[in-house]
This record gives structure tokens, C-alpha cells and sequence, in this order.
């Protein structure tokens, strides 16, 4: 599928939504902020799963001038989610949100969780931002949490998007493949390795999915529109991952994860 194939964003007549949810690690808005708000202008995005969004001094003013600059509005997240953040667009019908914070390893950085549970039409849909340990112990075992919190937020579809410090074929994507599918690997689209942003070799950034949402396209959104090389070496050190999904409506219960 070329890159101006991507579905765009819309709402069915049965209440069904195509969506389009974008996963980027933006380093703290530490690199060209400029750069970085039109690559996610680019990508028209629907939902936006951050890592390490700013969590320091003046945080949540910094996540709402990115949210100004894009033209979308803070869901959840940030320093009270130890640096997941989660951005939407008016589209969204927010039903409620959560900061989690995981439990701290001695030594280590503190994570968590940004989540949120949301509706585009008569799709309802649970979702998740997540940073991953550098420890590949924690990192499984965090893996396993992640699952259980897109589990817990009891809506018929669920959406988890991560930077994973870790490669398909570890333990962290093998926990979350259990019962979410890798919307890479389901229907490929752009490109593949999102890590180092100038010469990328590995791919540790992902978005998952519950087995009822129909995944569309999935990868890097190099070539799309509006999205330049230049922009997307300068915005941080990761390159995005964008989705095209399709929610089912109607269906009240949680999600099949």
C-alpha cells in the first residue's frame, strides 16, 4: 500500500469509526519542536500515544502547547503517568481517564501507564500509552501489566501503543502478543525500524490491538504527505508509528484481551 493510501479518519452510518491512532517517543520536546508538531499535523491523527512527554518543570504547560501546535487537546498523562502522555482530537467522547503509576525498582526509572477510555461514533474503546524498562526483567514483567490494564478498562476494544526498549521476538512483545495483535505485522504499511530516528535499525515502537478492531495500515509514515525526512530526523530521536483502524460498534462489553 503506497503511503497516500492511508484511510482517512471517519464515522460510519452504522456508528463503526475509522481512526487513525499515532504512537511517537518525542524525548521530552527536547529536539525541533516545530519539526515535531508537523509531523503529527501530517498524520491527521485521531489519538496520539506519547512517551516521555515532559515531566518536569511547567510539564503540563509544554503538553498543552504541543496540543495547541497539533491541534488536538491533552486526554491523560504526563509527569502523573511518569512521562506517557495521551493527545486526541474533538472527535473523541472522552468517558473517563486514569495515571498509573507501576511500582518502583530501586535504581531504576520510574513508569507507568497513560490510559483513557474513549468513543468515536458508537465505538467505544479503551487506551493505553506505555514506556517500557531498560531492564528486560522489569520490562516482561511490566509488559505483563500493560495487558492487564488494557484488560481492566472494560471496553469492547482496546489499543496499546509503546516505545518497548525491545525488538519483536522478546518477552515484552511476546506478553503483549498473547492477546493483542502487532498492527505491523497484521497489515504493513511505510516503513518497518523506528529507532535511531537517522538511520533506524530496529524497530521498538508498536501499536497493538484487540482481536475485534479491523487493523487497516500500520507502520512508519515516511513518504506520507506532509511528513519530510528532514522533519522527522529533527523532531526526536524515534520515528513515529501511525495506524489506520476500524472500530466496531455497538458492543458493550470488554475487550477480547
Amino acid at each position: 500500500m503506497l503511503p497516500s493510501m492511508l484511510p482517512n479518519s471517519v464515522t460510519e452510518p452504522d456508528g463503526s469509526a475509522v481512526i487513525r491512532a499515532l504512537s511517537y517517543n518525542i524525548r521530552s520536546m527536547r529536539d525541533d519542536e516545530e519539526a515535531l508538531a508537523r509531523v503529527i499535523r501530517a498524520c491527521a491523527p485521531d489519538l496520539v500515544f506519547i512517551q516521555e512527554a515532559p515531566r518536569f518543570f511547567r510539564w503540563r504547560k509544554h503538553a498543552a502547547r504541543l496540543a495547541a501546535k497539533t491541534d488536538l487537546v491533552v486526554l491523560s498523562g504526563g509527569a502523573t503517568a511518569a512521562g506517557p502522555l495521551l493527545l486526541c482530537s474533538l472527535r473523541a467522547f472522552v468517558e473517563r481517564t486514569e495515571d498509573v503509576l507501576l511500582p518502583l525498582t530501586p535504581g531504576l526509572h520510574r513508569r507507568g501507564f497513560a490510559t483513557a477510555v474513549v468513543r468515536f461514533g458508537a465505538a467505544r474503546v479503551g487506551v493505553v500509552s506505555a514506556h517500557l524498562s531498560l531492564d528486560r526483567a522489569e520490562r516482561a514483567a511490566q509488559a505483563g501489566l500493560l495487558a492487564q490494564r488494557a484488560a481492566s478498562l472494560e471496553a469492547p476494544h482496546a489499543i496499546v501503543a509503546a516505545d518497548l526498549n525491545e525488538a519483536p521476538g522478546g518477552p515484552a512483545f511476546g506478553r503483549l502478543t498473547e492477546s493483542l495483535r502487532d498492527c505491523w505485522t497484521v497489515s504493513p504499511w511505510g516503513g518497518e525500524r523506528t529507532f535511531p530516528a537517522a538511520a533506524p535499525d530496529r524497530r521498538i515502537d508498536a501499536v497493538f490491538a484487540s482481536p475485534e478492531v479491523e487493523v487497516l495500515a500500520c507502520g512508519v509514515p515516511d513518504g506520507l504527505p506532509g511528513v519530510t525526512p528532514r522533519d522527522l530526523h529533527a523532531a526526536t530521536d524515534h520515528l513515529p508509528v501511525l495506524a489506520a483502524l476500524r472500530l466496531p460498534a455497538g458492543r458493550s462489553g470488554p475487550a477480547g484481551v
